[in-house]
């Protein structure tokens, strides 16, 4: 195997896998990228098992082969030459690889292509037709609510409901709801709907990969695997294997939320930013006192200090004091689509749902916190 390339060109791909890898990965080749020269192009494949990220790029001058090779010291090298620098890669024998760039020599241990875990065939297979755009919209407005190692597993990830005339996104961490939903043609027969959960891991790859271009997707969604192609760079995932709760039965009922009120998202988010400083470290609680006209916001400490902010509002309903984890609701009023934010309660021990203003295209419920 070899070939010839720009160092910008070689580093590019490099850059783009690595963020799977992990590397005290107990397999020491998933530490490794493998790389593949064949007619006249180079595959970069990087996993760790469970996502996995392809990149390409079309070389000039290679022979055909495939190796895989240390990804942190291969980039490390790459990082270090000169801009513009024209690097030779060489595997000579099935241990070895050599990268040479003007007077550098450099000559790195490798592990049997043969023995890098492929991807799986996606099983019962539906395909989904999206504009990158709206797929990223969808993960950007949910996935900030995916819990983090939880042994509810199923929670871990990102729920994705496929329908012949929607798409929508769902994350929960039990204690906060973000929802979003595209009401759009999508390809998929009726008896292809599906409902999938992608891994944490690799909804965070795909919020990196994609971008705000209203280039269509092909989704290939299968009952073990999520395969897109975003470029030169394909992204597959395996999928959590478990039933999601069903969200729907915590998300109030704005008509029957006697409490509602429109306020301007950036004046609330900045006035619990403030009021945040002087919150517990560990439950990070704020009360909300809800009066006519005006909405206070107070936190406390430990140590005896505390914060008070208050804000004008349009309200003329009934008083209303309720605590909250403030972290939950500056999350939900910092991704808000709108510069109105409409908001529902009901008492002191009703979640709260927030939603941009006279729309229900997403939806975020936050759970009380006693006070």
């Amino acid at each position: 195997m070899k070939f010839t390339i720009d160092r910008e060109t070689l580093l590019a791909p490099l850059l783009t896998v690595r963020g799977v890898i992990e590397q005290r990965h107990p397999l020491p080749i998933l530490s490794n990228i493998l790389v593949t020269a064949r007619d006249g192009a180079l595959t970069f494949t990087a996993t760790d098992s469970e996502v996995e990220l392809q990149a390409r790029v079309l070389v000039s001058d290679s022979v055909d082969g495939e190796v895989t090779i240390p990804a942190r010291k291969t980039i490390d090298i790459c990082q270090a030459l000169p801009a513009q620098a024209r690097v030779d890669f060489e595997v000579d024998d099935a241990t070895k690889a050599h990268i040479r760039s003007g007077r550098s020599r450099f000559t790195l241990a490798t592990l049997p292509a043969s023995d890098y875990p492929s991807t799986e065939e996606i099983a019962d297979e539906s395909v989904i037709t999206i504009a990158q755009s709206e797929l990223k919209r969808l993960i950007d407005l949910t996935q900030f609510a995916m819990a983090r190692q939880d042994v509810r597993y199923y929670l871990n990830g990102l729920l994705l409901e496929i329908a012949p005339r929607g798409l929508r996104a769902v994350a929960t961490d039990g204690h906060r709801l973000a929802v979003a939903h595209l009401e759009s043609e999508t390809g998929v027969e009726e008896e292809a709907s599906k409902a999938i959960i992608v891994p944490r891991k690799g909804v965070l790859e795909l919020v990196r990969l994609l971008t705000s271009e209203d280039a269509e997707l092909n989704i290939r969604a299968g009952s073990n695997a999520l395969q897109l192609t975003v470029g030169n760079v394909r992204f597959t995932s395996k999928l959590i294997d478990g039933k999601f709760p069903d969200y729907t039965r915590v998300i109030p009922d704005g008509d029957a939320c006697d409490k509602r009120l429109a306020i301007e998202r950036e004046s609330l988010r900045q006035c619990l930013i403030r009021a945040s400083v002087l919150s517990s470290d560990k439950h990070r609680t704020v009360r909300l006192t809800l009066n006519a006209g005006t909405l206070t916001v107070a936190a406390n400490n430990p140590e005896q200090e505390t914060a008070v902010d208050e804000i004008e509002i349009d309200y003329g309903g009934g008083n209303l004091e309720i605590g909250f984890n403030v972290s939950y609701l500056i999350d939900a009023l910092g991704i808000l689509p709108s510069e109105t934010a409409d908001i529902f309660l009901t008492d002191s021990s009703s979640s709260c749902l927030i939603q941009p203003h006279d729309q229900s295209t997403c939806q975020f419920v936050v759970m009380p916190m006693r006070l």
